[in-house]
């Protein structure tokens, strides 16, 4: 068996603020808008997995958060900065808005973007989900199907 090297790892957040999931409307120049969940790459100074989504979460839309439990990863080819090839792993994770004051935010997607980021709110239902075209693909099918097992994630029994 061949195993793929980790040439990148993101931390995201499946974000629910009440019924809604908050999410990034990505617009760029020559190419159709598509919306992500807030997160990024991992980088050398944070500490964990984690500690990357937190402070991408304050970066990109001025938030903390809450409840953060893995729920989803997704892995695809990759080309590295340096050019290595491997994967990429993305990291999803279920949490809660706490608070958010866009003022605050900060980082290349805000200082020098590329395009637009739009902060929206879809209503976390199938309906909501489909409303919009949610990138990675392998995201919108999982929580189309698992929309309830995510909620069930904060479930106040989970322990």
């Amino acid at each position: 068996m061949t195993v793929r090297p980790v040439v990148k790892r993101t931390a995201r957040a499946v974000l629910l603020d009440g019924e809604n999931l908050i999410l990034i409307k990505r617009t760029k120049p020559g190419v159709d808008p598509y919306w992500v969940t807030p997160g990024g790459g991992v980088e050398p100074g944070d500490s964990t997995v984690v500690d990357a989504l937190h402070r991408e979460v304050y970066e990109e839309l001025g938030a903390k958060i809450t409840d953060v439990v893995p729920c989803f990863v997704d892995t695809v080819e990759h080309i590295g900065e340096d050019g290595a090839t491997g994967v990429k792993v993305q990291h999803f994770f279920a949490c809660r808005l706490e608070s958010m004051d866009p003022s605050l935010r900060h980082g290349p997607e805000v200082d020098e973007p590329i395009g637009e980021y739009e902060i929206v709110r879809v209503p976390f239902t199938r309906v909501g989900i489909a409303s919009v075209h949610l990138v990675p693909l392998s995201l919108r099918h999982y929580l189309d199907g698992n929309i309830e097992g995510v909620r069930a994630m904060h479930a106040p029994d989970l322990g």
